[in-house]
């Protein structure tokens, strides 16, 4: 037992076994809109995995996918086009879940630009999905937090626990200035190493993780957010009331 959890919550034998999803709602970090990314290829894979989301509980997909300047250039015009895609072939299907859009913003070099120019895609009210590289810390990271927060956005790190660069100092001081983390279901089961799975224990352990998501790319994702569900820590989290998915229902 985490013994953060020990401190703020007391879990009965009675609240261990939840089965799925439905404390959090919403699902606001995946990759299932149809070929404008690494996610979901086409709409029927969408469905596919759409389903599978549903089936653990969750009511509301926020799809984020990538803006990335060298990869996936993606843009308002892009997402929002294929965000109609998929409803349509929901609608198509009879599959009646919400489904809405924002991104999964790198930080890159045009980055600050989108944040600048009020071009960032946000969910909720104005919250800003982003992603650090893996390979080091920009040197500009907390200034442009700030200077998002001055810009009336509300910063959301996506997987924190997998930027092998950053320690538990580097959260607290990133949660200081106004951002929130969002940590990864599966990486608390091991999916990404070890290594991961100790990070993204040890913001459980400490009441640094906001929002939990599936990051939802593939079948093998799906599979594993399920099998989560077996995992102790995520079982503590889902009880814990500290996860703030349903603040952008």
């Amino acid at each position: 037992m985490f013994s953060f959890f020990k401190k703020k919550e007391k879990i009965s034998a009675s609240t261990v076994a939840v089965t799925n999803y439905e404390s959090i709602k919403v699902d606001m970090h995946s990759h299932v809109l149809p070929g404008i990314d690494d996610g979901a290829p086409t709409p029927a894979d969408s469905i596919v995995l759409i389903k599978k989301m549903m089936e653990l509980g969750i009511t509301k997909i926020i799809a984020t996918p990538h803006i990335m300047a060298d990869y996936y250039k993606n843009n308002a015009e892009t997402i929002n086009g294929a965000l109609a895609v998929l409803k349509e072939a929901l609608a198509n299907e009879n599959i009646s879940v919400e489904v809405a859009a924002a991104a999964e913003h790198y930080f890159d070099e045009t980055f600050e630009d989108l944040v600048n120019n009020g071009q960032l895609m946000t969910m909720g009210q104005k919250y800003v999905l982003f992603e650090l590289p893996f390979i080091g810390l920009p040197p500009n990271l907390l200034p442009l937090i700030k200077r998002m927060r001055d810009l009336g956005y509300k910063p959301i790190l996506a997987h924190p626990e997998r930027y092998t660069y950053l320690k538990l100092d580097d959260f607290k001081n990133i949660k200081n200035y106004g951002c929130k983390l969002q940590v990864n279901t599966i990486s608390l089961t091991g999916y990404y190493g070890k290594n991961v799975k100790k990070t993204a224990e040890e913001l459980a352990e400490n009441g640094l993780v906001d929002f939990i998501s599936s990051d939802m790319h593939h079948l093998r994702h799906a599979d594993a957010l399920e099998k989560a569900l077996l995992f102790p820590s995520v079982q503590q989290l889902l009880e814990s009331k500290l996860l703030q998915n349903n603040i952008l229902l």
